[in-house]
């Protein structure tokens, strides 16, 4: 189910927009000031903001700029829930990056519908995929890896190593089969290539990284064992 954060100063608004979003059977993560939820986005990224404008620290509208200025945020689904009610308001989110806007006070039945409307918009139809051993979790749809919760930065290379590695748990995966799936038949280099990638991997991974297990002479294997 879709993952959404409330940006919301008011904490009896904040309850009951969390309350109402929980009870659809989405996910919800809920902050008070701009500061702790730009740190939870560079943790994990969500499916939808709920983004008031009228903050303590940062003004909604900045925050909007900032999410359409980063490239990982870019496309993310934004509607703004604010009280002021004039046109220009409305108007001057929307040509900010808002995907939609909602006046206070508006009713919760108002927000679950166009929650839904706006991911349905967003959201693949197909269902979402994800692949996951022990503590490591690979979301494809964002293209994201965390290991325990936390956000695990990978480089192209390393991320397509773990992406075969998690599709093929318990399955040894010779050296021939990572070169060809990874680095392609015309690749000219040494297989010593696949060693420092693995090596890597395993670092950044941490303790989970000793779940990837060296088949000596042939391979690789992910598993617990």
């Amino acid at each position: 189910m879709a993952l959404i954060y409330i940006v919301e100063d008011d904490r009896s608004i904040l309850e009951i927009e969390e309350f109402a979003l929980k009870n659809s059977g989405y996910h919800v993560e809920g902050f008070q000031e701009a500061k702790s939820f730009h740190e939870a986005l560079k943790k994990k990224l969500p499916d939808l903001v709920l983004l008031d404008i009228m903050l303590p620290d940062e003004d909604g509208l900045t925050i909007l700029g900032k999410i359409r200025a980063a490239e990982e945020t870019k496309k993310l689904p934004v509607i703004m829930l604010t009280a002021k009610t004039t046109e220009i308001d409305k108007v001057k989110g929307l040509d900010m990056g808002a995907d939609d806007y909602m006046t206070k006070p508006f009713g919760v039945m108002e927000l679950i519908s166009r929650v839904k409307a706006l991911l349905r918009r967003t959201l693949p139809q197909e269902a979402e995929i994800s692949l996951a051993f022990g503590e490591i979790e690979m979301d494809e749809r964002r293209h994201q890896v965390t290991v325990g919760g936390v956000l695990c930065e990978l480089t192209y290379k390393e991320y397509e190593l773990l992406k075969l590695f998690l599709s093929n748990t318990g399955i040894v995966i010779t050296r021939d089969k990572i070169l060809d799936k990874i680095w392609g038949t015309d690749f000219i280099g040494e297989s010593r290539t696949i060693d420092m990638h693995v090596k890597n991997l395993r670092k950044k991974l941490g303790e989970e990284g000793s779940l990837i297990k060296t088949v000596r002479n042939v391979g690789y294997v992910m598993n617990a064992e």
